[in-house]
C-alpha cells in the first residue's frame, strides 16, 4: 500500500476511510483558505513552474534533485493524488454527501479547453462558499450517484484514468479522469519532473492464453506500460498505474487487475523516478 493508507488509512486504503472527505476536515480553515484559491493558482502559475522546473533539471541537475524532493514532500502535503480504477472510483462517489461536475482546470491550462467536464468535486458545494472557480464557474452541475457512475464509465470506455486528490492532505475533494493534458501527467510520466501521485493499489496482468494480440490495450494505455512481443501483448509491471483502462478495450477479456505486493519500503510511488534521483 501507498505510504498515504498508512498514515490516513487506519489499516486500510486510504481513500476508503470515510474521516478524509468528512465536513470537519472540510471546514477547516487553513483547507477552506487552499481550496479559495486553488483554481486561480493553477490558472496563473502552472505552465510558468513546469518551464522553471524543467530548465533547472536540464541546467542545474543537482539543485533539481534537491528541488523534487522538497517539492514531492510539499505537494504530499496540500495537493496528492492516486490513481483509482473503475471500481474503487464508484465506490468512493458511494461514500461522499455531493457531487459536483466541474470542467478540468489541467486542461484549460495545459489545452485551452476551458469546458471539459472530466472533474467531480466530493463534498465541496460551490454554490454554498466563496470559492472562485473563475472561468470555470458556467461548468458546475451538481449530479446524482448514478449519474457520476455512468459519467464514470463513459469515461473509462474512452481511455480517461481515475484519481483522486487531496485538499490539504488528508482530505479528498476531488475525483478526476485524466488524459495526457493533465498536469500531474506531465510533471510525472512525460517529463519525470516531480511526482504528484501514487501509482493504484493494484497492477494489471495480460492471460498469454487469451491475449489475441490485437493490441487495442497497447493504445490506449497513457503509461506505455505494454509491451508487444511474438504476436502476443504483455504488462511492464514497473510502469504500469494499475488504472485498469486496458481491462475494457480488450475484447478477450484477458486483462484483469491484482492487488500490489507491498514494495521495499511500503510505498507505490514510481519506482523508476525515484531512482532517477541517486
Amino acid at each position: 500500500m501507498c505510504e498515504f493508507c498508512t498514515q490516513h488509512g487506519e489499516g486500510r486504503k486510504w481513500y476508503e476511510v470515510m474521516q478524509n472527505y468528512s465536513a470537519e476536515l472540510l471546514n477547516d480553515k487553513a483547507r477552506q483558505e487552499y481550496i479559495r484559491h486553488f483554481i486561480p493558482n493553477v490558472q496563473k502559475n502552472a505552465r510558468t513552474n513546469i518551464a522553471k522546473l524543467a530548465w533547472i533539471k536540464n541546467h542545474f541537475p543537482a539543485v533539481y534533485r534537491i528541488i523534487r524532493r522538497l517539492g514531492t514532500k510539499h505537494m504530499k502535503n496540500i495537493h496528492f493524488g492516486q490513481v483509482v480504477p473503475l471500481e474503487d472510483a464508484e465506490k468512493i462517489i458511494e461514500m461522499v454527501q455531493s457531487i459536483t461536475r466541474v470542467a478540468c482546470v489541467c486542461r484549460s491550462v495545459s489545452a485551452g479547453k476551458k469546458n471539459g467536464r472530466y472533474c467531480f468535486l466530493l463534498g465541496i458545494d460551490p454554490y454554498g462558499s466563496d470559492i472562485d472557480f473563475a472561468d470555470l464557474q458556467c461548468s458546475l452541475e451538481t449530479i446524482s450517484h448514478a449519474k457520476a457512475k455512468s459519467l464514470l464509465r463513459e469515461f473509462d470506455q474512452a481511455g480517461l484514468v481515475h484519481s483522486i486528490w487531496t485538499m490539504k492532505t488528508p482530505f479528498i475533494g476531488a475525483l478526476c479522469n485524466c488524459d495526457q493534458d493533465c498536469l500531474a501527467y506531465k510533471l510525472q510520466v512525460e517529463k519525470n519532473l516531480v511526482e504528484m501521485m501514487f501509482k493504484a493499489e493494484y497492477v494489471a496482468e495480460i492471460n498469454s492464453k487469451l491475449c489475441t494480440g490485437c493490441r487495442r490495450c497497447q493504445k490506449i494505455c497513457q503509461f506505455q506500460a505494454i509491451t508487444f512481443k511474438h504476436g502476443q501483448c504483455s504488462i511492464i509491471e514497473q510502469k504500469c498505474y494499475g488504472c485498469g483502462v486496458c481491462r475494457q478495450a480488450c475484447t478477450a477479456e484477458a486483462i484483469v487487475l491484482h492487488p500490489k505486493k507491498i514494495l521495499a519500503g511500503g510505498c507505490s510511488l514510481l519506482v523508476e523516478n525515484s531512482a532517477a534521483d541517486n
